[in-house]
C-alpha cells in the first residue's frame, strides 16, 4: 500500500505522542501543512505570529511536561527566526524537534528564492541535524530525530525541501516507540554508602540541586529532612521544595540570597544533585563534594568531586534515605535556619518601605500571595527574573519556568502560551518587563485567539531596568536603555483580550484578585516604581563599580545618582 510521505511523517509524530506544534506557514513547508490539516484529530497546528515564539513556546512545552517540544517554520527568514528560542532549549537541555522547510529539491544549490543552508546554520544547535532528500526515508528519519532529542536532552532539526513530503511511498515503517527506552544507571550501594559515611563525618554539608530533582521531589525533601541538611536550589529549579521551606536557602548567585552565599562559604561538604550549575566562583571548591547526576559529562565538570554518582537523582535520594541513619540536629542548620528567617525579615522591609506608584518587589510578594496552589508560573528576564527570585514564594505543588541559561528577553509570553496549551485546566501567571513584552507582544492574540486564560503582568518603567543596574555596576553611566512609552493595555484590548492599567499597590491587589481564574487572556500594564534589584551579595567588585559609577556621574551630571536605601546596600554588602 502507497501512502503520502507528510502523512506517515505526521503518523510518526503522533505515535510518539506529540499532540501539539507550533509554528507559521509558508510556501517552503505547505505539504506538511496540508499533513497537518488531514491529521487534526491527531495533532493540533497552534499557529503564532512569530517564529521565535514557536521554537520558545515548544522549548517551555519541554521544560514543563519533560515531553518532546515541537516547532515548525519555512526555511530561510522563518527557520532562521526559531534560532532564538532553540538555542533556549539547547541550554537548558530539554527535547525540541524542530521542522524545517526548503526550496525544491531540484532548486538546491541554485541560490534560489530564501535558500538557505540551514543544515550549516543549525548545526552548533542541534545534537541532530538532517536534510531528508528520500522521501521513502521521510518517517524513518523522523522517528530516528525524535529518538534522539529525547535521549540527549537537546534539540533535533530536520530540513525538508518542500517536494519531498508530497511523494507517495510504501507503507511499511513503524516507529521505534514501543522498543524505546532511556538509560537506566543501576544506583551502586557501595557508592550511597561511601556518600552516607561521608555526611556523617562532615558537620557542615549543603544541597545544592538543580531541575534534575523535578521528578524527586517528595525524595528531596525527606532526604533534607532526615540528614538536617540546609538546600539551595538553582534558578531554573526554584520552588521544587517550597520556598518557604525553614531548610530552603533560595537561589546562589547575583539573583540568590546573602544566606545562601554565605552557608555556602562556611560549608565543609558540597552535596550536587541534578545541576550543572555553571557560576562556579559561587561553588566553595575547598571541601569536600558529592555529585548525583544521570550524565557522566556532567560529573566534576564545575569542581572536584570525591564521589561521583551517575544516577538518577530520585534512585539515589530513594537509597540515601533507606540506608543513612537520621541526625537529630545539627547546629549549622539550626545557623542556616536563623540567617533565612533574617533575610525574610529584610525582603519583608523591601516591600514594606515608602515609595510611589506599584512598587516591583511588593508587587511580586501580593502577587505570590494570591496566586492558586498549582499555578504555573512563567517569568521573563531580567529584573522580572531577579523580583521573582526574592519575591515569589513558589510551591512544590506549582510549576516554574524561565529561560535560564540563554537568559533571552520576551520567553514568558511564550511560555505562558505552551502553560496553558499543556494544563489548561491549571492557572497560569506570566511577568516580563515592559522591554520583553515589546519583543513578543503581538502573540497575546495567539493567546487570546486559542483562547487561552491567563494572567500576564508587565512591569512598565519605561526602562531597561536590569541593564540599568548592571552598568552602574560595572562603573558605567547608564546610556541607551530608556524605552518608549508604550500603553500594553491598549494593546491586549487591540488583540481581543482584557488589558488594565495599575498605577497604584491598590489597584494592583484589587486587579490580581479579580483576575485570580481569569477566563480570557488578561493583561495588567503596571506602572513600576524604578526599585533596585540588589545582589544577595555584594562582591567587592561590583562595590567599587557602583563607587565609580556614583563619582562619575557626580562629575558628569553635578548631582548626586538617585540610590538605593543605605540599609539595603549594607545588607547585602557587609
Amino acid at each position: 500500500m502507497a501512502v503520502r510521505a507528510s502523512d506517515e511523517m505526521v503518523d510518526v509524530l503522533a505515535k510518539w505522542g506529540v499532540d501539539n506544534i507550533y509554528g507559521l506557514p509558508g510556501d517552503s513547508v505547505d505539504t506538511t501543512i496540508d499533513a497537518l490539516y488531514r491529521a487534526q484529530d491527531k495533532i493540533t497546528f497552534t499557529h503564532v505570529l512569530h517564529e521565535e515564539v514557536a521554537a520558545l513556546a515548544a522549548s517551555a512545552h519541554a521544560k514543563l511536561t519533560g515531553k518532546l517540544g515541537v516547532c515548525l517554520s519555512i526555511g530561510g527568514p522563518g527557520a532562521i527566526h526559531l534560532l532564538n528560542g532553540l538555542y533556549d532549549a539547547k541550554m537548558d537541555h530539554v527535547p525540541v524537534l524542530a521542522i524545517l522547510g526548503q526550496v525544491q529539491s531540484k532548486l538546491l544549490n541554485t541560490d534560489f528564492f530564501q535558500e538557505v543552508d540551514t543544515h550549516v546554520l543549525f548545526d552548533d544547535v542541534a545534537v541532530y541535524n538532517k536534510i531528508i532528500m528520500d522521501p521513502q526515508s521521510l518517517p524513518r528519519i523522523m522517528d530516528e530525530a525524535i529518538r534522539t532529542a529525547i535521549s540527549k536532552k537537546g534539540v533535533a532539526v530536520l530540513t525538508i525541501p518542500d517536494d519531498i513530503p508530497d511523494h507517495m511511498i510504501k507503507d511499511n515503517f513503524t516507529p521505534n516507540v514501543d522498543n524505546f527506552q532511556m538509560e537506566n544507571y543501576k544506583v551502586d550501594d557501595n557508592q550511597i554508602k561511601q556518600a552516607l559515611e561521608m555526611i556523617k563525618i562532615h558537620s557542615n554539608p549543603i544541597v545544592l540541586a538543580g531541575v534534575g530533582i523535578k521528578h524527586a521531589k517528595k525524595e528531596m525533601k525527606a532526604f533534607i529532612e532526615k540528614y538536617k541538611i540546609p538546600i539551595i536550589l538553582t534558578m531554573p529549579a526554584k520552588g521544587l521544595v517550597d520556598d518557604d521551606h525553614p531548610y530552603n536557602l533560595g537561589q546562589l548567585g547575583k539573583l540568590g540570597t546573602k544566606p545562601a552565599f554565605e552557608m555556602m562559604q562556611k560549608a565543609d561538604l558540597v552535596i550536587m544533585i541534578g545541576t550543572d550549575y555553571p557560576y562556579a566562583p559561587y561553588l566553595n571548591k575547598k571541601v569536600d563534594a558529592i555529585q548525583i547526576d544521570t550524565n557522566a559529562d556532567r560529573l566534576g565538570k564545575r569542581r572536584h568531586v570525591n564521589i561521583a554518582i551517575q544516577a538518577d537523582a530520585k534512585e539515589a535520594l530513594t537509597r540515601l534515605n533507606e540506608l543513612g541513619e537520621t541526625v537529630s540536629n545539627r547546629p549549622y542548620l539550626d545557623e542556616a535556619i536563623s540567617k533565612i528567617g533574617q533575610w525574610r525579615s529584610w525582603m519583608q522591609d523591601v516591600y514594606s518601605k515608602k515609595h510611589q506608584g506599584v512598587l516591583p518587589s511588593l508587587m511580586f510578594h501580593n502577587l505570590s500571595q494570591s496566586a492558586p496552589s498549582d499555578t504555573i508560573w512563567s517569568i521573563d528576564v531580567g529584573t522580572s527574573t531577579a523580583f521573582g527570585a526574592r519575591f515569589l514564594t513558589a510551591k512544590a505543588s506549582q510549576d516554574y519556568t524561565i529561560s535560564a541559561w540563554l537568559g533571552t528577553m520576551g520567553c514568558a509570553l511564550p511560555g505562558a502560551i505552551a502553560a496553558k496549551k499543556a494544563f489548561p485546566d491549571r492557572p497560569v501567571y506570566a511577568v516580563a518587563g515592559d522591554g520583553a513584552t515589546a519583543m513578543v507582544m503581538q502573540d497575546f492574540a495567539t493567546a487570546v485567539k486559542y483562547d487561552l486564560p491567563m494572567l500576564y503582568i508587565v512591569l512598565n518603567n519605561k526602562l531597561l531596568a536590569f541593564i540599568e543596574y548592571e552598568q552602574q555596576s560595572a562603573g558605567q553611566q547608564n546610556y541607551g536603555i530608556s524605552l518608549p512609552e508604550i500603553d500594553f493595555a491598549k494593546v491586549a484590548e487591540a488583540c481581543g483580550g482584557i488589558g488594565e492599567r495599575i498605577t497604584t499597590d491598590e489597584e494592583f491587589s484589587a486587579a490580581i484578585k479579580k483576575y485570580r481564574r481569569p477566563e480570557k487572556p488578561v493583561l495588567l500594564d503596571v506602572a513600576v516604581t524604578d526599585e533596585a534589584p540588589l545582589p544577595g551579595k555584594i562582591m567587592m567588585d561590583e562595590a567599587k563599580g557602583y563607587a565609580k559609577f556614583g563619582f562619575d556621574h557626580l562629575v558628569d551630571k553635578k548631582s548626586l545618582p538617585e540610590l538605593p536605601p543605605m540599609k539595603e546596600i549594607l545588607r547585602s554588602f557587609l
